[in-house]
């Protein structure tokens, strides 16, 4: 995911017993590993801002739900491409659009989540996401049974151009490698091609 180029109502997780399967930077809160499961309140933040690209914040950890649940906020800028097509050998994903029109696809089918609609992306299916309105995109992306925050943060924070791990360069295609096949992210060789497809779809960068 380029720089350059998601807790929801109460029901919602009172309802995820009816899902079976589903299981440091920019984060609202710090807390102690091993602590028990805890009621929490998260007090409000200003909307998350997408710095002319894309950014992340992290709401929930999952670690502090026992590694069953955690979600972040995203914010995409107008005209943005999301990261390339992919899927997930065990993690589904749980959108719910806060402000703007996202655009998601997937297994090629192409659909268009509108501020307060949901979309699911079960694992093992390709996909990705974008915004190709000329206004702000923000959301929360929610993630069960793995730690997928913890993933972003490092891609999002840690291993940036600006701490010498250019686009493209030998050092960043290597820990990338390391962390898709830790969070068992799955890409087709052709990818790349198929982000930049979309991308001229939907004219945007």
């Amino acid at each position: 995911m380029e720089r350059r180029n998601f807790l929801g109502a109460a029901g919602l997780l009172a309802g995820l017993a009816a899902l079976p399967e589903i299981g440091k930077a920019n984060s609202i809160w710090d807390e102690t590993p091993g602590t028990p499961t805890q009621a929490l309140l998260l007090p409000p933040m200003p909307p998350l801002d997408h710095k002319g690209s894309m950014d992340i914040r992290v709401w929930l950890r999952s670690s502090m739900t026992g590694g069953v649940y955690s979600c972040v906020e995203c914010a995409v800028a107008p005209k943005t491409m999301g990261p390339a097509p992919h899927w997930h050998k065990n993690l589904d994903e749980l959108m719910l659009v806060l402000e703007g029109t996202a655009g998601v696809m997937v297994e090629g089918e192409h659909v268009e989540v509108p501020a307060g609609g949901w979309h699911l992306r079960p694992r093992k299916l390709t996909h990705t996401f974008w915004n190709a309105s000329d206004k702000p995109l923000r959301f929360i992306d929610m993630y069960f049974n793995q730690p997928f925050e913890e993933f972003l943060e490092q891609v999002f924070f840690e291993y940036t151009p600006e701490k010498g791990y250019p686009f493209g360069s030998k050092e960043r295609d290597a820990v990338m490698s390391k962390l898709n096949k830790k969070f068992g992210i799955v890409s087709a060789p052709d990818a790349g091609k198929q982000r930049q497809a979309i991308a001229e779809r939907y004219g945007m960068k």
